[in-house]
Formats: C-alpha cells, structure tokens, sequence
C-alpha cells in the first residue's frame, strides 16, 4: 500500500522533541503521528538534532508495517535505543582504515 508521510514539525520539552507526522494512505485517509526522542539521546550518542527528523520517519515506518486490519500503528511512538544504534549502523557506518606500508625514500649518495 502506498502512504504519504509528511513531516509537520516539532516541539521541543524540556527533556524530549518530539516530531509530528500526517499519513495520508491511498484511500486519501489522513493520520496523525508523534514521535518522541529524549534529548538526552542527542547527547550521550552520535546523534545528531538534524538526523532528528530521519530517524523518527523510520521509527514510524517500522510501526506502519507491522500495521494489520485488526492491530492498527499506534499514533505515539519513541524512538528507543535500538532504534538509534540500527540508524547509525545504516547511516554512519564506520570508517575503514587503510593502512599500507611507509614508502622508504632512495637516500642519494653525496
């Protein structure tokens, strides 16, 4: 099934942002959703405010497709531990060092 989703904004607590997202599915049916993450994630992580809006995107999706006719999403959600170690895992994956032997340079005979 085709779905919009559309970022509205965000408020900012004293301990959290939260994100607020509109689905609008192919039926033209339109939903609200908020999604929190604790600000202390933003700083005892590598991540950043602006992977805010990304991450809560994908925490949403991962609850629209566990979504059935009988168990629908629920319309607040936080983004959790796990969810912020598999989005830098996707997003910042680390760094490959290459390392390779030092040149050794001619000396010229004077």
């Amino acid at each position: 099934m085709k779905i919009l989703i559309q970022l509205e904004g965000f408020t900012v607590s004293g301990t959290s942002r939260t994100y607020n997202f509109q689905v609008i599915d192919e039926a033209g049916e339109s939903r609200r959703f908020c999604v929190q993450v604790s600000l202390e994630s933003f700083r005892a992580t590598p991540l950043k405010f602006q992977d805010g809006p990304l991450i809560t995107r994908e925490r949403l999706l991962q609850e629209l497709d566990l979504e059935t006719q009988e168990l629908h999403a629920k319309t607040h959600l936080a983004v959790g531990e796990s969810d912020i170690q598999a989005y830098m895992a996707r997003h910042y994956p680390p760094k490959v060092r290459k390392w390779s032997q030092p040149i050794k340079l001619a000396r010229s005979s004077s």
